[in-house]
């Protein structure tokens, strides 16, 4: 993405370069990330004390309270590990529409690669899967920013011959089984599916941090009279001929289509996923920026920190 600004004097670059990606859980597992481990070790972050052991090192004890004491006590840390991300990125033919700043497609992948971005730059693995009817690729998490261009590059690639119907159902279900390890897992899609994907999206938040990038257009919640115009439905090709003047028929257009948002947006609070929504009617940064916010008020830190 070419550089540009904000609202602010802060150039994208930088802020891009400042910010983090928020994680709620602790799911660091491979060596040479800076993401807080699930497990207790050597680190720099103080998590406990416990009582001297043989073959502890002598360096961890924690003199103060070993001084109140009639015993040695050691000290006990959280120790940096990286992560693996994992992002479910749909490359159905229904994210090829957009009637606002881009299409819905250019939109996800914009996402996907400046979260990926985000990622790599502190030590973390990127992996993908990509679905529509069936799982097309799996990509595994890979650290450094070669292996996310190859990864953009390779959606990219799919995008040029889209699939059938979405199956998100299917895709989770194949997410579950394959990814063991507790993950960040990023869901990038319009959520334009049959149901049936709820439960597999639940049983996934047990073991892993979910987000939910809902890729969203304006004109999907109305429609503005333009006379008689055909729609045509992107995956199967159905078409059907509407008389958008009819202001009884833009009104329940406009119902019904509030009413699948908010079941949708339920669903996923359900599953306990954190919500982006994204509009090709905006910047993508400016969005993502809103999003990490949000979650790092959640947490309690700061949105970013000075690089070291």
């Amino acid at each position: 993405m070419p550089p540009s600004a904000l609202s602010g004097p802060i150039p994208i670059d930088e802020l891009m370069r400042r910010s983090r990606w928020p994680v709620l859980r602790r799911l660091g597992f491979h060596p040479g990330g800076d993401e807080q481990s699930r497990f207790r070790g050597v680190g720099i972050e103080y998590s406990d004390v416990r009582e001297y052991q043989a073959g502890d090192d002598p360096r961890s004890i924690e003199w103060n309270i070993t001084a109140r004491s009639d015993r040695p006590y050691v000290r006990e840390s959280l120790p940096d590990r990286g992560l693996d991300a994992w992002m479910l990125i749909d490359v159905t033919r229904s994210l090829d529409w957009g009637t606002a700043r881009c299409l819905k497609r250019q939109l996800g992948l914009e996402f996907a690669a400046t979260v990926g971005q985000l990622l790599t730059a502190r030590g973390n693995r990127v992996g993908a899967l990509l679905f529509d009817e069936r799982v097309r690729a799996i990509i595994p998490p890979l650290s450094g920013r070669s292996a996310l261009l190859r990864l953009v590059a390779r959606v990219e690639r799919a995008a040029q011959d889209p699939g059938g119907a979405t199956d998100l159902r299917r895709a989770l279900t194949e997410a579950g089984r394959l990814i063991r390890r507790p993950s960040l897992m990023i869901v990038i899609t319009d959520f334009m599916t049959a149901d049936g994907w709820q439960q597999p999206l639940s049983s996934l938040s047990i073991r892993h941090e979910l987000i939910a990038a809902w890729i969203t257009d304006p004109r999907e919640r109305e429609i503005p009279d333009v006379g008689v115009v055909t729609f045509e439905d992107p995956e199967n090709g159905q078409q059907i001929l509407v008389d958008t003047g009819d202001a009884r028929l833009r009104l329940r257009f406009e119902s019904a289509a509030d009413a699948q948002r908010e079941a949708i947006r339920n669903d996923l609070r359900r599953a306990r996923a954190a919500i982006a929504e994204l509009t090709t009617g905006a910047e993508i940064v400016p969005q993502l920026v809103r999003f990490i916010k949000q979650r790092e008020a959640q947490r309690g830190r700061p949105l970013s920190r000075a690089s070291a």
